[in-house]
């Protein structure tokens, strides 16, 4: 519980800092990214619980990853993240499940997400901003990538990448469990000022 509440704390600290550093009022941040002010508000004040599409819409908006809104300082040059060690940001009905274990540094970051999809089970993702590439590498079970509304099936071994800024669904296949790696690779961010 005491982590639950110390990451919504780093969650509404970067939210607040990522818009007044984009110079965007409340009202404006939720025009944008499409979420309600009071959402925002209560998030800010470290209140309530953000879903994956809603942290997925303020990160796009502000033009930084997810992972910059939940990360908290820099701890060093190398970083081990465990997977117990990172709560789920989504929580399929059947217990899939998709953990952003960590995001790399520089002016092109790249997210790094752990997903497990059980059969028929799906994630349906909205267009993320323009120059996102995604790629999935499926470790076991298989999937159906569905892309633009065409679907492409990706096994264990298999890795498919395509740009993020359409809409596109992630569906376990098959009878087993599907696990896979997804990378996020995000466009260069806006050249720092100061």
């Amino acid at each position: 519980m005491a982590e639950t509440v110390a990451a919504l704390r780093t969650v509404a600290h970067n939210v607040r800092a990522a818009r007044v550093r984009a110079g965007l009022s409340l009202d404006e941040l939720s025009r944008r990214a499409q979420v309600s002010k009071g959402a925002l508000v209560g998030l800010e004040k470290a209140q309530g619980n953000p879903n994956l599409a809603t942290l997925v819409r303020l990160a796009d908006t502000l033009g930084i990853s997810v992972s910059a809104l939940m990360q908290g300082p820099a701890e060093g040059r190398v970083r081990v993240v465990a997977d117990d060690a990172v709560a789920p940001l989504w929580t399929g009905e059947r217990g899939g499940e998709a953990r952003l274990m960590l995001t790399t540094s520089g002016p092109a970051p790249v997210e790094i997400w752990r997903w497990k999809l059980e059969p028929g089970e799906e994630y349906p993702s909205h267009p993320h901003q323009a120059g996102v590439v995604e790629t999935v590498s499926v470790t076991s079970g298989r999937m159906v990538l569905v892309v633009d509304g065409a679907e492409h099936a990706v096994e264990a071994g298999q890795t498919a990448t395509f740009d993020g800024d359409t809409r596109h669904v992630y569906r376990g296949a098959g009878t087993g469990t599907c696990t896979l790696i997804m990378t996020v690779h995000l466009p260069p961010g806006p050249a720092p000022t100061g």
